[in-house]
This record gives C-alpha cells, structure tokens and sequence, in this order.
C-alpha cells in the first residue's frame, strides 16, 4: 500500500511526543493545518530532509502551522537524531513494534510528509524528497499566516530535485 494520497482524509490518532505530552491530531487541526513528517534515523534522505524543514520551523514557527515529527525508532536514538540535526519542533514516537501511525498513513519509504488541512483532508503527500512538493509546503505556510514565502535555501546551496526516500 502506498502512502495516502492528497484528497485523502487523515486518519485519527494520538501519540506521546519526546517531551511526554499527548499529541491528538485533532486537537492540533482545530487550531490550523498540520505537517506530519516521518522518519527513521538511519535514513539518509530524511537525515537530508529534516534540516530543511526546520528551516521552515525557523521561518514561520508556529503560527497558524504546526509541523510535527513522528518517529520510527526509540526514544535515544530519536533524541540524538533531533539534537543532531537540529530540529526543535514536536516530535512523536510511534510504537517500534507495530507502526500504528506509520501503518495508518500507508507508509512504505521514508521520509513521508504531509499536508494535512484544518479540515483534516490530506492536502500534500510527498514521499522521500522532492523540491517542487518541499516549496509547495513551503508556499502554503506562507499563506497560512498571510506574509510572504520565506526563502529557506541558501544562494549557491546544493538542493537536490529529487531524492527517493
């Protein structure tokens, strides 16, 4: 099964983030649109990705989007992850021995991103890395908080088209 696709509805779910709190993904969507982004921490394209997207946490924070990690592996090895790579958003931990969340959203590679609206349809689903549906994540946080689109990438940056996950 692939990932669900954009015009999908998210599925529910609850999760504890590293800090301990709980997460409800409805409760997040009642306050603005959400990104899930999963990962594993020995995959290189999300070890390339994450940065990226904590560029986008730098750049709008979060106001009226929330980007939200959700893990694959354990808790030690998500926190090196995040402290190596810098990301200070929220991240999941989805259970290691069945992938409920994982399993729900049709996960087959990773990274997997998605867009996922107030009205929890699945906007943008973005397997691995792609630039064109990175930029697309990109425009819609702008919009969503009314100001311009930040530019996250740095003149002369190399930024792959493309990176299968």
């Amino acid at each position: 099964m692939a990932a669900l696709t954009a015009g999908t509805k998210a599925p529910q779910f609850e999760l504890k983030a590293m800090d301990g709190k709980r997460f409800v993904l409805g409760e997040e969507l009642a306050r603005g649109p959400v990104v899930l982004a999963f990962f594993k921490v020995s995959c290189p394209v999300c070890q390339y990705a994450f940065p990226f997207l904590e560029r986008l946490e730098r750049a709008y924070g979060h106001k009226g989007v929330r980007i939200i990690g959700v893990s694959q592996n354990d808790p030690k090895q998500t926190a090196a992850f995040t402290k190596e790579f810098g990301v200070t958003f929220p991240v999941l931990l989805d259970d290691t021995e069945s992938f409920p969340v994982s399993n729900a959203y049709g996960l087959t590679n990773v990274p997997t991103v998605f867009w996922i609206a107030q009205d929890g349809e699945i906007e943008v689903s973005s397997v691995g890395w792609v630039k064109a549906e990175f930029d697309e994540v990109n425009r819609k946080m702008a919009e969503a908080q009314n100001i311009p689109t930040a530019s996250v990438f740095s003149p002369g940056e190399d930024v792959r088209d493309f990176r299968a996950g």
